[in-house]
């Protein structure tokens, strides 16, 4: 596989030049602002309570979530091969780490019961990966569109655990459930805007793919905002029910 492979599967792209997507390219600053709309609140809710230090685990999302915009930021310049990397890679780094963090921190499961049932998310992300890894990595629109759905079907299993993870929140009157059913909300408009992208190109030649960036940054702007605020790493004698 030739890393420099150019890379053509969205509306905006007309050519393999650096400016061929700008919509596309600067609607990734919305996860930029998700990660900066977290931090105030981190910082906010840091000097409220000077007995806790820095929750560096949380720093670490953060940093993850706008690392997924730069990430995007490359593909939808450089669209190569090696930029496609780019742009997953950060994206399912910050889908593992969250999923852990919402386990243990959030939800306020033990150790062990979090790493048995994260294992078991692993092994079926990876599977489901797997089996669209034609669309994952496509080169060009038929590729991309060999899934049905414009690749995105990458993304429906998380949905569906976004869901069933908000339906859990609301059996247990989680003060988060608000922010988990809203993310789960907005990723699905979002997926939407995504898998017509090629759909609508005739029509409309700038696409829906921007839309996507904007809505997956407020949708990531709703996880964090979960996470710091309902996810922050308990203190002495204290635990998971204070959340509630």
């Amino acid at each position: 596989m030739d890393l420099f492979t150019s890379i053509d599967i969205y509306c905006e792209r007309t050519d393999a030049s650096f400016w061929s997507e700008p919509i596309n390219a600067v609607t990734n600053l919305a996860f930029l602002i998700s990660a900066l709309w977290a931090f105030l609140t981190y910082r906010t809710l840091l000097l409220g309570d000077r007995k806790q230090g820095h929750d560096w685990l949380i720093l670490i999302a953060l940093v993850m979530a706008g690392l997924i915009g730069i990430g995007s930021f490359l593909f939808h310049t450089y669209a190569t091969i090696w930029a496609s990397y780019a742009d997953v890679i950060p994206i399912w780094s910050f889908v593992a780490f969250y999923l852990f963090l919402a386990l243990y921190r959030i939800v306020g499961l033990s150790l062990w019961r979090t790493l048995r049932i994260y294992a078991i998310a692993l092994c079926v992300t990876a599977g489901a990966l797997w089996l669209v890894s034609t669309a994952l990595l496509a080169s060009d629109g038929v590729e991309a569109g060999s899934d049905g759905f414009n690749g995105s079907t990458q993304y429906l299993p998380g949905m569906i655990a976004l869901y069933g993870f908000a339906v859990a929140l609301f059996i247990r009157h989680h003060a988060a459930r608000g922010w988990i059913l809203s993310a789960a909300v907005t990723f699905s408009v979002s997926i939407f805007f995504r898998t017509i992208d090629l759909n609508v190109c005739v029509g409309f030649p700038l696409g829906t793919h921007f839309l996507w960036h904007c809505l997956n940054g407020l949708f990531i702007g709703f996880l964090l905002q979960a996470l710091v605020r309902y996810g922050r790493k308990p203190q002495s004698g204290l635990n998971a029910e204070t959340n509630r």
